[in-house]
């Protein structure tokens, strides 16, 4: 199980698979290939901005480089 902190109250989540509804899949499928592309681009986008600012602060003594490299490793699942 998940432990999340929202504010100052512990939140104990089960890990599950979570399935897209009905109404995000129709409106997947009525956009064209290079728009799904783009939505993805930016959620990983996204993500990777979220990551580098949790390594930064919980590294504050990383280089830039490190940070990089360290996001890099993490978001590849370990392929770089």
């Amino acid at each position: 199980m998940a432990t999340l902190h929202a504010a100052d109250t512990l939140i104990t989540r089960i890990p599950a698979i979570e399935v897209i509804s009905d109404e995000m899949v129709a409106a997947l499928r009525g956009k064209s290939g290079a728009e799904r592309l783009l939505i993805a681009s930016d959620l990983y986008r996204s993500a990777r901005g979220m990551l580098i600012n949790h390594l930064r602060a919980t590294n504050p003594d990383w280089s830039r480089a490190q940070v990089n490299s360290e996001a890099a490793r993490r978001l590849s699942h370990g392929a770089v």
